[in-house]
């Protein structure tokens, strides 16, 4: 079944584009990666900034290794690296990715036949539920959107 690219959609957080042959770069976060208070602080502090700069700051604060940073661990980034990299080439060309120890990158264009948002769904669901079996935990694994 083909599926349409719907281009500007939001399911309620962050506003997403869908639209074959475009290259994107993601972003996805464990669910602790930011506390709640420096949730708060962006919230607060960023109600008049671009939104470039307000990637800038949440990278920057991403960067700064806030939370369990379970991706750390050698079996758990592994793991993820090859989820990404599962259907290279089948739902899209995956042209570049960093596992960082609380957050991943991903640079990719999403195929004719594949959404966006089914292709990040896969990721999260089978990663979220290898990696909390792999460190012998349970719950939220990733950040919702």
């Amino acid at each position: 079944m083909i599926r349409p690219h719907k281009a500007w959609y939001s399911r309620g957080y962050l506003p997403h584009f869908d639209h074959p042959g475009l290259v994107q770069m993601l972003t996805f976060r464990l669910a602790d990666a930011l506390p709640p208070e420096i949730v708060a602080e962006l919230a607060r502090s960023c109600k008049n900034e671009t939104s470039a700069t307000k990637r800038c700051r949440v990278e920057a604060y991403l960067d700064a290794g806030f939370g369990s940073c379970c991706l750390r661990d050698r079996c758990v980034g592994s793991m993820v690296q090859e989820a990404l990299l599962h259907f290279d080439r089948e739902r899209y060309s995956l042209f570049a990715w960093v596992v960082m120890p609380n957050h991943v990158h991903a640079l990719l264009e999403i195929f004719e036949d594949f959404v966006l948002c089914e292709v990040l769904q896969s990721w999260k669901s089978y990663t979220s539920k290898e990696a909390n079996r792999l460190l012998e935990k349970s719950g939220q694994f990733w950040e919702p959107e």
